[in-house]
């Protein structure tokens, strides 16, 4: 929770409880929801994203998201009152985090996805197999090439019913199917809005506009890729680069270059990935066994190393996450993964 107290030293001054609802390029101004308009020297908006939801789940008790800290309370307090089952909506990091959480309180947990393979989009085929084969071993109910088609219940959740018909028992329901940037007020701005802020390669939008976090989306020249990084890690950095990018006004400046990573506690595996992975990228597991759970598997894409993945492999992660951002080629990652194997 924010104390202003905290911060008296910096002069800064508070509009706590009201949100933006326009922002006028030309005046430098952000008007607020009181009515009331902040001229501004330097702007860096830095206004996230929500939760994606179900039609219909809004007015349902015991349907639930996870974006913040009361969030994170609620869920808890609803697996303390011990469901009968646990349906999670989308076996994203999110979405398998809290199946295992609930799995590790005894809890009956179903985990419904509409990709074929769980985790496919970000590990890839073979890799997210492996990560759902870790859930299935918990007892995680893993549902695939599904979606979800409505929630039913009267006031309070009961059954989950899937596109193909099929309805699941559920006290309780976690939806994690992604998030939508927080850019409406911003649709008269004059900014160029494309799932996200659109920034050039240093966060700038406009003349002395900076975006940051999960609203942001730029190029990031070390993957050849505009990006938008759903990620707190990623929220912090790219927030301490934008206002170094405005307060350098004219002064050039390096241009954001992040590796992105992020990591995930999952039963008795942790989970870490770096870099900027596809579907189809080239794959090779350099040290472990995807039997055994604890293995690091390093990605290529046109003779360049993009990604790695750790199963209880930090080391490995860390090392590899380097040379993605020293730009390492793909056979350069082959023979140095080897000449340590040997």
């Amino acid at each position: 929770m924010i104390n202003p107290e905290r911060h008296e030293s910096l002069n800064f001054e508070w509009h706590l409880g009201q949100r933006a609802v326009n922002l006028n390029l030309d005046s430098q101004t952000v008007t607020l929801s009181s009515g009331a308009d902040l001229e501004y020297d330097g702007l860096i908006i830095t206004t996230g994203a929500r939760c994606r939801t179900l039609p219909g789940s809004e007015n349902l008790q015991g349907v639930y998201t996870l974006r913040g800290l009361d969030d994170a309370l609620a869920i808890r307090t609803a697996f303390e009152s011990n469901p009968n089952r646990v349906v999670v909506v989308g076996a994203g990091f999110i979405g398998a985090e809290v199946a295992a959480t609930a799995r590790e309180r005894n809890l009956e947990v179903s985990m419904v996805e509409v990709a074929p393979v769980p985790f496919e989009r970000v590990l890839g085929a073979e890799m997210g197999e492996v990560l759902a084969d870790v859930h299935r071993d918990h007892g995680v109910e893993v549902i695939t090439g599904i979606g979800v088609d409505s929630l039913k219940g009267d006031q309070k959740v009961e059954k989950v019913v899937l596109s193909d018909g099929r309805e699941i028992d559920a006290d309780v329901v976690v939806i994690g199917i992604g998030v939508i940037p927080n850019t409406e007020w911003l649709e008269e701005s004059g900014l160029e809005i494309d799932n996200g802020i659109v920034c050039d390669e240093t966060c700038l939008a406009a003349p002395n506009v900076v975006a940051a976090g999960d609203v942001a989306r730029w190029p990031n020249v070390l993957f050849d890729e505009v990006m938008r990084v759903e990620h707190w890690d990623n929220a912090v950095e790219q927030g301490m680069y934008a206002a170094r990018r405005l307060l350098s006004g004219d002064t050039p400046i390096d241009p954001y270059t992040p590796t992105p990573w992020f990591w995930t506690d999952q039963f008795d595996r942790k989970i870490q990935l770096a870099g900027r992975t596809r579907p189809d990228d080239e794959i090779r597991i350099i040290t472990g066994s995807t039997e055994e759970r604890r293995f690091a598997t390093i990605y290529g894409r046109e003779d360049r190393l993009v990604g790695i993945l750790g199963f209880n492999r930090p080391r490995h992660v860390m090392q590899y996450k380097q040379m993605i951002a020293d730009r390492v080629s793909w056979a350069d990652a082959i023979a140095h993964a080897e000449e340590q194997a040997s």
